[in-house]
């Protein structure tokens, strides 16, 4: 039964139409994927299904007290706001009062702490009681726990992965039941990506989502929603069952195409007689002829990235030379006696947490920063193209045709002369987007600019920094054909495992303690040899990502069975403290006390009460689990 349906949904945006006449059902326990060019409507149908965005023409009808919460795109801003106070956010008003209460309730034994503070804190505690916003302050502790989250640590001191950790807890602390996640791996690194996946496969509840990380929809989606020209299809089966399923769809549809071209012609040729058809006043015929103008124009031309580089000179045979090359920052080894040696044609990706030294590594390589000790020799007519420089190069305020050819008409590709407009057609932008400045592109044609100006540079090694983010599935697959058929070197950071398994022949990675290991074959070919990052998670205290769910849910299952049996006894114990907290504060001697015993006792029955209100509340949840 559905929870949510979508009906006869149409939204443009300006002259551009992003969805025709949609139709969907979402039902309860769904993980549906949404997949499609960028630009398709992907971000606009989530907004449409969470209710921040109004159709044109159709309605959403939506279960009566359905809970449905976004993950955004965009992270949260690296302010001195706390990660309580992020979280607490979900929560709205009654979420502001718990993180004004635990920011005076910190400052409890410091000096400046006086009477208007204790009535301050008072009047919180009154205005949280009356809301019954304790409840809430023990879902906000217990996602703190979940996520291995510090509450008091402020969002500028994280990095942008535990930015993105900060924002998953505060979109779950409500307990949704439909979770709406657009890109939720952006910024994430491998080791965050797999704990993400084990989060989304073991949510309780229905999931939306839309992602470009292909192993990531094949390990939780159950149906994939393929948006094309506006129009919705539904797959119900996993995503390499929908790539076989989508691909004999497209030879159909493009068998249908060539017999619609055929009589196309017949017909442009018809026309083209204009006197007789004038003299046949055939003005039904030439009414259909339009008709079939308008769907051809409509129509998805398949085309391709023709990602021709220019490979420049052919280098020696040996490309870099790393002999006991070590790097530390502030006495922590990043790269610690590594013997290395890159040969012309290598293609090699360079694996490891967030932080753990890839860039730095590159860095070495191309002789930006020198080691610590060791040497690192280049080979000879090495010529560089290096992707993360080109991000710097990119003016928001030039047109894109000049961000290639710098005012000229023609760029030189393996030594023939390319008109910048045909250039940039290769890589999917109009003649109308060539002259258009680069701040109006999204993001991932941004990402195609980049890549059509490091391709037009003669190089025969490529370095590669994160060149995955923003693309969509179409470009990644067609960029992998690429730089398989490359015949230089290839340097690759990338947190995309299929990427990784598709493209590299030989991995290089971060193993922790400045270990850096070479492995033969891509990703997948590491994880099956026993690869994993269990030294980094460790360090990093994050949850283990669970191979065997049957047996998490399992121990899940005996672990709550115990917490329930438990809880009597507890709620016994709180409700006894507090009788004899009152019992405390109703003696004529308690305000003669002085104020710093007085403090104290406030701050315990405040905290006995919440406690007591999230022992009930746990107590009801987990009977009706039982």
């Amino acid at each position: 039964m559905a929870i949510i349906a979508c009906n006869n949904l149409s939204i443009a945006f300006g002259a551009s139409q992003v969805l025709r006449g949609v139709d969907l059902d979402i039902t309860k326990g769904e993980r549906l994927c949404i997949t499609g060019r960028n630009g398709s409507g992907k971000s606009t149908l989530l907004g449409l299904i969470a209710g921040d965005l109004d159709p044109d023409e159709g309605n959403i009808w939506r279960s009566p007290g359905i809970r449905i919460t976004t993950l955004e795109q965009t992270l949260p801003l690296g302010t001195k706001a706390s990660v309580y106070d992020a979280i607490a956010l979900a929560f709205k008003d009654t979420g502001n009062l718990l993180a004004s209460y635990h920011h005076l309730l910190g400052e409890i034994n410091q000096s400046t702490f006086g009477q208007e503070q204790q009535d301050q804190l008072a009047r919180l505690q009154e205005a949280i009681d009356h809301a019954g916003g304790w409840s809430f302050d023990h879902k906000i502790q217990g996602i703190l726990d979940r996520f291995k989250l510090d509450g008091t640590r402020s969002l500028d001191q994280l990095s942008g992965g535990w930015l993105r950790r900060v924002a998953i807890a505060r979109s779950l602390v409500v307990e949704p039941d439909v979770w709406l996640l657009d890109e939720p791996t952006n910024h994430l690194d491998i080791p965050t990506i797999t704990w993400l996946e084990s989060e989304l496969v073991t949510f309780d509840g229905t999931i939306v989502f839309v992602t470009h990380d292909r192993q990531l929809m094949q390990a939780v989606a159950t149906s994939i929603i393929d948006l094309d020209r506006g129009k919705l299809s539904r797959f119900d089966c996993d995503y390499k069952t929908f790539v076989e399923r989508r691909a004999h769809q497209l030879e159909i549809e493009q068998a249908h195409n060539r017999e619609f071209d055929k009589q196309l012609q017949k017909e442009e040729a018809w026309i083209r007689k204009g006197i007789e058809a004038r003299r046949t006043r055939n003005e039904g015929r030439v009414r259909a002829l339009q008709s079939m103008r308008a769907e051809r124009q409509k129509r998805r031309i398949s085309k391709n990235l023709k990602l021709e580089v220019d490979a420049g000179n052919r280098s020696g045979n040996i490309v870099k030379e790393l002999e006991q090359v070590t790097k530390s920052y502030e006495e922590t080894p990043v790269i610690k006696d590594l013997d290395l040696i890159i040969m012309r044609g290598d293609r090699i990706g360079i694996l490891g947490p967030n932080g753990a030294g890839k860039s730095t590594l590159l860095k070495l390589m191309l002789g930006q920063i020198q080691p610590d000790s060791g040497h690192v020799k280049t080979g000879t007519r090495l010529e560089i193209a290096y992707f993360d420089q080109i991000r710097d190069q990119i003016n928001p305020q030039q047109t894109v045709a000049d961000t290639i050819a710098e005012g000229r008409e023609y760029v030189s590709i393996n030594g023939k002369d390319t008109h910048v407009v045909t250039w940039l057609n290769n890589f999917l932008f109009t003649p109308e987007q060539s002259r258009a400045p680069v701040r109006v592109l999204s993001g991932g044609e941004k990402n195609r600019l980049l890549l059509a100006k490091l391709f037009s540079l003669p190089a025969n090694l490529l370095v590669m920094d994160e060149p995955t983010n923003d693309l969509d599935i179409e470009s990644l697959e067609l960029l992998e054909e690429l730089l398989l058929d490359y015949k230089g070197t290839v340097l690759l950071v990338t947190h995309d495992r299929s990427f990784l398994d598709n493209v590299v022949s030989s991995l290089l990675v971060f193993e922790g303690d400045g270990i850096v290991t070479e492995y033969v074959g891509g990703y997948t070919d590491w994880i099956e040899a026993g690869g994993s990052f269990d030294r980094w998670n460790k360090k990093r205290k994050e949850p283990q990502v669970t191979q065997d769910n049957s047996k998490h849910q399992k121990r899940t299952k005996q672990k709550l069975e115990r917490e329930l049996a438990s809880l009597p006894e507890k709620i016994e114990a709180i409700e006894q403290l507090i009788a004899t907290l009152y019992e405390e504060m109703a003696a004529s001697s308690f305000y003669e006390s002085p104020v710093s015993e007085q403090r104290e006792v406030h701050a315990r029955l405040s905290k006995a009460r919440a406690e007591q209100v999230d022992l009930y509340a746990r107590w009801e949840e987990l009977e009706q689990q039982g």
